[in-house]
């Protein structure tokens, strides 16, 4: 048994770039994997994709020529089962061996090599063999099978192959994109394994216009990657060639000067890494002319339909150049800077004329125009919609502020969605709220509203900033309300992955700005005060919406590194004022590190489950019905300790709370072990259970300690 390193490359047309690293990293994975399992290769056998426009390819390092032999034992039958009484081999069991291929020409002898061994409680037969290892190319066949089977396609394609055999005819083939050659090489050795029609060889296609030589002929497996780039004129690996885009977008940015930088925008980047097998990054411009249209337009124009490269300025201003990927190095390269210069001027002259045609009316004359868009067929139209986002953001301004906030919070709702029948944001929809703000500025409503009428979207994603200002928070906490109140109310649900109102997205914005932006906002008034706004169109649904909400929250502080008890034991209590969870989390978290903590919580575990039984409860106490001394001790303490620890609750001390009440284990401790709660005598039996009722308000007012139990 000898080991190569192994390549394997598929040569395919024009492979969907927004895939194509997926693809290529699935396709050796699994390819890898495959052969690893068969044990035709190591755990330690490295792995390395290759994935360019019209290629997959993966190189494994020592491969096996032959998986070794395997030597397995397989259980048969009871022996009650396979021997009669004078222990000779009854037909179910020379059956079963000559299925497994044991020669049973001599019963006698067949008999004596099994091996009987104790399987429960009875005794079994067990028939040991030796299984030859797979061979590389039924190894790699099966592999190669695998990888192409477990392919991330996002689209099939269908195609016809005419047929090798010796009748004519046509076949049809199945894959992402036509497949035109396949290599498979054990160090030079070709492995003959087939696929999509195809079977391998040692040659490949280079560039389709840069290539020295044609076909490309590999001459092993390690000089792939080598050989593509010299005789191919191809980078072969994706890192690689992303990694040359970077550096040379950097470099000519430098060539510009003046602190010039390529746009940042990692998925950018990868596409453009998927559209060409050899980047050669050029500098064009356009006029500076086109630079009045907000730069947000052009960029995302160059972006989005040219897969270009904008130029910042060291301030972040757009600058009039831009960089192109190219796929092919002319000596010339003007007819290519030319070509790319003429095919983006439209683009931003359209850009420069939705814009100015929208400034000739103002936002405020658009909305009426939102009475005719259809927001949903339950809960109207977007104008309708406006109307419930005013009602709410009134509400919370009024909470939050005095009557300048509620008015401009009020104004910003009434204007947030009139950008949506614009001309800009309807060739360019990712541009709402970014084009309101430069109406609203242009209408000289000033920047508290235009920046409120941006932000109401925010967060938009994991991590996006919130809005800047408070009207900016007003509208986005009232316009993610009345989304997620219309959507339960009218019992349209997230379900599994399917979510495509964004309410999860939703639920984490509300959740985001109540915490960071610290409202002095209760969750269930904000809830409930959404719901009016609706009129009959919904049912109130603000319990399961509730519900929901937490779960988000919960899910969100996991991810933070709290644990899921502690998380369980603050939520337990549905606090009210999300931005005070947090301090809840640490103080429970330092509660739990004291020695007093496991006594405490399984005492207060044991007291919800007596409170649970007993049903409602009065937490008063009569001291001249307190007979034993450790019931009089308990409440001696919870008199001496509890003002203090409410008094730093009610100051935000948490901590300091609940480490005055750690003190009260002892007292808690002789209680259980001296009292009888459920005395036969009644009110001593209801006095008990309201000292408890009092002990239990008094520990479960961070969090519920039961569930650190």
């Amino acid at each position: 048994m000898t080991t190569q390193n192994l390549l394997v490359e598929l040569f395919v047309e024009e492979l969907p770039p927004k895939a194509l690293q997926k693809l290529g990293d699935a396709f050796a994975t699994v390819l890898a994997d495959q052969l690893k399992a068969q044990g035709l290769a190591t755990a330690a056998s490295a792995v390395t994709p290759f994935a360019s426009p019209r290629r997959l390819a993966a190189h494994v390092t020592a491969v096996a020529d032959k998986a070794a032999d395997k030597a397995v034992q397989q259980k048969l039958m009871p022996v009650t089962v396979g021997l009669d009484a004078s222990g000779n081999a009854t037909p179910a069991l020379l059956k079963k061996l000559q299925a497994l291929g044991a020669d049973v020409s001599n019963p006698v002898a067949a008999v004596a090599a099994l091996k009987r061994a104790q399987d429960g409680k009875a005794e079994t037969l067990f028939y040991d063999s030796v299984v030859a290892g797979a061979t590389l190319q039924a190894g790699l066949q099966k592999a190669l099978d695998e990888a192409i089977a477990k392919l991330p396609i996002p689209k099939v394609m269908s195609y016809q192959l005419e047929t090798d055999c010796e009748l004519p005819g046509w076949t049809s083939v199945h894959f992402v994109r036509p497949a035109h050659g396949l290599v498979a090489l054990h160090g030079s050795t070709v492995v003959p394994v087939k696929a999509l029609g195809l079977t391998a060889g040692n040659h490949t296609q280079g560039h389709r216009f840069e290539a020295a030589v044609s076909p490309v002929v590999l001459r092993d497996a390690d000089s792939y990657a080598a050989t593509l780039k010299t005789d191919g004129a191809v980078v072969a690996s994706f890192a690689e060639r992303k990694a040359e885009i970077a550096r040379q977008l950097a470099a000519a940015a430098a060539q510009v000067g003046n602190g010039a930088r390529p746009i940042e925008d990692e998925a950018l980047l990868d596409e453009v890494t998927a559209l060409v097998e050899r980047p050669n990054v050029l500098i064009c411009q356009f006029e500076e002319q086109f630079l009045d249209v907000p730069q947000e337009c052009l960029i995302l124009t160059m972006k989005a339909n040219q897969k270009y490269f904008p130029l910042l300025d060291a301030a972040g201003k757009l600058t009039n150049k831009f960089l192109v990927v190219s796929n092919i190095s002319p000596e010339d390269t003007s007819f290519v800077t030319g070509g790319n210069e003429r095919v983006v001027r439209p683009r931003l002259a359209d850009a420069k004329f939705f814009f100015d045609q929208d400034r000739k009316k103002t936002l405020a004359s658009r909305v009426e125009g939102l009475s005719k868009v259809v927001y949903h067929n339950k809960l109207g139209t977007q104008g309708e919609r406006v109307e419930r986002v005013r009602a709410i953001a009134k509400a919370i301004a009024a909470q939050l502020g005095d009557a300048a906030l509620v008015a401009d919070a009020d104004l910003a709702a009434q204007l947030a969605k009139t950008d949506l029948v614009t001309d800009m944001v309807g060739e360019f929809p990712e541009l709402q709220g970014t084009m309101g703000r430069y109406y609203a500025l242009n209408d000289g409503l000033g920047e508290t509203v235009a920046d409120a009428i941006e932000d109401h979207y925010k967060p938009r994603f994991a991590g996006d900033t919130l809005p800047r200002n408070t009207a900016g928070v007003v509208v986005a906490l009232a316009d993610k309300l009345e989304t997620l109140v219309g959507m339960f109310g009218i019992g349209n649900l997230p379900t599994g992955d399917r979510d495509p109102f964004a309410l999860r997205r939703h639920a984490l914005g509300v959740i985001r700005m109540l915490v960071e932006k610290d409202l002095p906002l209760d969750l269930s008034v904000l809830l409930a005060g959404a719901v009016p706004a609706f009129g009959d169109k919904i049912t109130d649904a603000t319990p399961a919406l509730a519900d929901f909400i937490y779960d988000r929250l919960a899910g969100s502080l996991r991810e933070q590194g709290f644990s899921a008890q502690e998380v369980d034991a603050v939520l337990a209590l549905r606090p009210q004022r999300l931005a005070l969870v947090e301090k809840q989390l640490a103080a429970v978290r330092a509660f739990a590190a004291l020695p007093e903590s496991p006594a405490l919580a399984a005492a207060n575990k044991r007291v919800s489950n007596i409170l649970k039984k007993a049903g409602e409860v009065d937490p008063h106490v009569n001291p001249e019905l307190l007979q034993e001394k450790a019931e009089q001790d308990l409440y001696a303490a919870l008199q001496r300790f509890v003002p203090e620890a409410n008094a730093q609750f009610d100051a935000g001390d948490y901590t300091a709370s609940l480490k005055t009440l750690a003190v009260l284990r002892a007292p808690v401790d002789a209680f259980f072990d001296d009292v009888m709660v459920n005395a036969e005598q009644l009110d001593l039996r209801l006095n008990r259970q309201g000292l408890l009722k009092s002990l239990h308000d008094a520990m479960n007012r961070v969090a519920d300690l039961s569930r650190l139990a």
